[in-house]
């Protein structure tokens, strides 16, 4: 009697925890954007998040919706990519509506333009949309094609996590470029930190595809440079801190 109580309460203690780690990895990887999305709006200057972020994500989710339909893996993946596509296009809306509004005498440029020069620096949110429309409609029909090719799977399965391993490539270079971390929020690397970490872990435990915890492993590293960064730039400034944010907001950003 005692010993079926006792595999009772395992179970049910057992069915909680897998709930609260399908939870985390479902939510758990848009709470590094929320310090960012708030910063951002409070200082209405979006120089120190890379916009690159959002379309490295993009693209990744958006291969890792597609390579589900070769290969099967865990639900709680697949509505973490829904709600962080999602995510992003909340916060490149945010973006570019800052942006436009610090360059009101800058020429617009649009997506139907085909300049390359200006990728992914367009005026209007429509066209960050009409972007990704046009690469999920062109992704999607090339996986409807290759579908029963076990190679173009396995492939797609790699592009996907090889994509978001390098999320923080991005903000890597711009503060690289920038020389600083200024406008960066730390609370979102730190989160980016741990989230990779639980989610790799998660990997492991579940015998996800192999794609997916070695990019894992890869992504935990990029997280810990761009922390090296932060540590480096603040103990050797590399130029001036700008005007245009303040030191309050640094100091909020930790």
């Amino acid at each position: 009697m005692e010993d079926e109580v006792f595999e009772h309460v395992v179970s049910v203690f057992s069915t909680l925890v897998s709930w609260i780690a399908a939870g985390a990895i479902m939510f758990g990887g848009v709470v590094p954007y929320i310090p960012q999305y708030r910063d951002i709006r409070r200082t209405q200057n979006a120089e120190g998040f890379s916009a690159y972020v959002c379309l490295v994500l993009l693209v990744a989710n958006i291969l890792r919706i597609l390579f589900r339909f070769g290969r099967h893996y865990e639900m709680p993946l697949l509505w973490q990519s829904i709600i962080m596509i999602a995510t992003m296009l909340v916060m490149l809306d945010l973006c570019t509506n800052v942006r436009m509004a610090t360059e009101l005498n800058t020429k617009r440029r649009s997506f139907i333009d085909f300049d390359w020069t200006y990728f992914w620096s367009w005026s209007r949110f429509v066209d960050y949309v009409q972007c990704v429309l046009a690469f999920t409609l062109v992704a999607a029909y090339i996986t409807y094609l290759l579908l029963d090719s076990a190679l173009f799977v396995e492939t797609l399965g790699f592009l996907a996590v090889f994509t978001e391993a390098m999320l923080g490539t991005p903000q890597l270079y711009c503060n690289y470029q920038n020389k600083s971390t200024e406008g960066m929020s730390i609370k979102m690397v730190l989160m980016w930190t741990s989230g990779d970490t639980f989610k790799t872990g998660y990997f492991l435990l579940t015998e996800a595809p192999v794609q997916f915890w070695t990019c894992g492993l890869l992504q935990v590293f990029v997280d810990v440079a761009i922390l090296f960064q932060v540590y480096y730039y603040s103990r050797y400034p590399q130029k001036p801190v700008s005007h245009t944010v303040s030191h309050t907001t640094s100091a909020k950003a930790l």
